[in-house]
């Protein structure tokens, strides 16, 4: 009789997204992520658990991280936790659940209700032992829609200097700058506007979705959030939302003009990044690969070039279904969680 294969479902909540994966028998075969922007209500939780079911359905074990405890929803980190925790055993009253709590591990139920400090925002620690575990050092980048981490890791181990958020933004291993949903503004104060650098209007009528678009690098799947006016998600729109920031109408200059604005700003973004990855890489041998996720990760070969060294993707690491890689790695920290619980298991 063939053996029943060990079926491990991992979930990222976050406050903008769900990432669900699925692993069977140790190899992830199916992925999803999903818009759900906490801040509207937590019932945009319970619609994207609904429509991810197909991916954790049948499940034996059910394995979460989270960062949508900092939604505005919650008045405060550890509350956000403690309603994340319930909304988990509400819509998963049986089964195993087990909560990943960073430095202290995979941990039940019970005891994840007094580890809040360990569980809030511990995503990036799960997806960087996973590739502590698969490489041994690099530096292991990971830009996501809205955050980049940045995280060395040595000799098989996570080596990071923070931890909570504040402790990494301070350290350089938390930028808060991402592929799609960051502002313009917050990358750059300021543009070039046929040879004058023109001050930005500070009103969120653009994103680095549309700069990205412009290049086009940007894979449509990626952008699940409305855009800044709610118009269309084509060059054309970008274009108008970016000659906006400049106080500009997208007649008022020619397409390739307008090209190079965008340029500039994803180059922006790029600098941020690369000063933060000077800082995290520190110490690492001078071969150490930069191990990229998310869905930035045209960004961040553009970083490893920059850096003098190889590009890893994080996709071409885990062991997965071809169909399930490009997206597997995009939901890089619920990958991570059903990988490693598996393992723990």
């Amino acid at each position: 009789m063939e053996k029943r294969k060990t079926i491990v479902a991992g979930f990222d909540i976050g406050g903008a997204h769900l990432k669900v994966t699925r692993a069977e028998s140790g190899r992830i075969v199916d992925a999803v992520t999903i818009a759900t922007p906490l801040w509207q209500g937590l019932d945009t939780l319970t619609a994207g658990l609904r429509e991810a079911e197909p991916v954790y359905s049948g499940a034996d074990v059910r394995a979460f991280t989270m960062t949508g405890e900092l939604a505005d929803v919650f008045p405060s980190r550890e509350a956000g936790v403690a309603g994340l925790l319930e909304r988990i055993s509400a819509q998963f009253p049986g089964g195993e659940k087990l909560i990943y709590a960073g430095r202290s591990g995979f941990v039940g139920m019970n005891e994840a209700a007094g580890l809040a400090n360990d569980i809030a925002s511990a995503n990036w620690h799960a997806t960087a032992a996973l590739v502590a575990r698969l490489v041994g050092e690099a530096l292991f980048v990971d830009m996501g829609s809205t955050t980049t981490d940045l995280i060395p890791v040595r000799g098989g181990a996570v080596a990071n200097r923070g931890y909570s958020d504040a402790e990494r933004l301070l350290s350089g291993e938390l930028v808060y700058t991402g592929f799609t949903r960051t502002f313009l503004f917050g990358v750059a104060s300021s543009a070039p506007v046929r040879g004058q650098i023109t001050p930005l209007m500070n009103e969120y009528f653009a994103s680095m979705a549309d700069a990205h678009r412009m290049l086009g690098v940007l894979d449509e799947s990626d952008d699940k959030h409305a855009s800044a006016d709610g118009q269309a998600k084509t060059v054309t729109g970008s274009m108008a939302r970016l000659a906006r920031m400049v106080g500009r109408d997208a007649a008022d200059l020619e397409p390739a003009e307008w090209q190079t604005i965008a340029r500039w700003f994803s180059e922006k973004q790029l600098r941020l990044v690369h000063d933060a990855a000077f800082r995290a890489a520190g110490g690492l041998a001078d071969d150490a690969p930069i191990v990229g996720a998310g869905t930035g990760r045209w960004q961040l070969r553009r970083l490893a070039e920059r850096m003098e060294r190889r590009f890893v993707d994080f996709a071409d690491l885990i062991p997965a279904d071809d169909a399930a890689r490009g997206e597997a790695s995009s939901a890089a920290p619920a990958t991570a969680v059903a990988l490693l619980a598996g393992n723990a298991r």
